[in-house]
């Protein structure tokens, strides 16, 4: 398999995390790519120019990552990502996590493209109020949860959304606002998986 990311998508290392901890790591190439540059391998799998992008074994290009994600776990048994047990909690938690994921990456698209007095446009303001809305969300949800050895895609979601949060928009200082969250994303990221997928 080939899998199409850079070292700052929250949504390749999504895609990482899971690959590293179903195991899958040797089962796959990793292709190194600038997707604003319309790289010419990654257009050839994915014309959307989009990463992550996966290639399986016949050949088949996947892209999303929650898609991505889902195959993943589908093709390798060990350590379910998406546990049957749980289930609604854990897409629950999933959805949680893109969300702030989502919010954050097009805060910071749109500052690349427009500046950042874009953020005082209506979209601009109303991905400001989801953000703060979704982190006191997490925090009532999370805070004081008890970490567990298990993992699922839910608390990788949310731990890389919250990590992209605090590499690109620092000024959301979300981990002074919400130390029991802070202590849970820290418990999650102390795994080996995120600290092999660390942004740069």
């Amino acid at each position: 398999m080939e899998l199409y990311l850079n070292t700052t998508s929250p949504y390749a290392r999504l895609a990482r995390i899971v690959l590293l901890e179903k195991g899958l790591a040797e089962s796959v190439t990793l292709k190194w790519c600038d997707p604003w540059a319309d790289d010419a391998d990654l257009l050839k799998a994915n014309p959307a120019g989009r990463i992550p992008a996966l290639v399986t074994e016949e050949g088949t290009t996947l892209s999303e990552s929650m898609l991505i994600a889902v195959y993943l776990d589908g093709v390798s048994p060990n350590k379910p990502m998406i546990p049957t047990a749980g289930l609604g909690e854990v897409l629950h938690l999933t959805g949680v996590g893109q969300n702030l994921m989502d919010a954050a990456f097009n805060t910071v698209i749109a500052r690349k493209h427009y500046g950042n007095g874009i953020d005082d446009s209506e979209l601009g303001q109303r991905r400001s109020r989801a953000i703060q809305r979704l982190l006191k969300q997490l925090d009532g949800e999370l805070g004081e949860i008890q970490q567990t050895s298990t993992i699922n895609l839910g608390h990788i979601a949310t731990a890389v959304a919250l990590d992209y949060l605090a590499f690109r928009l620092p000024e959301a200082n979300w981990k002074e606002e919400y130390p029991e969250l802070q202590e849970w994303h820290a418990g999650v990221t102390a795994r080996a998986s995120f600290e092999q997928t660390a942004f740069s």
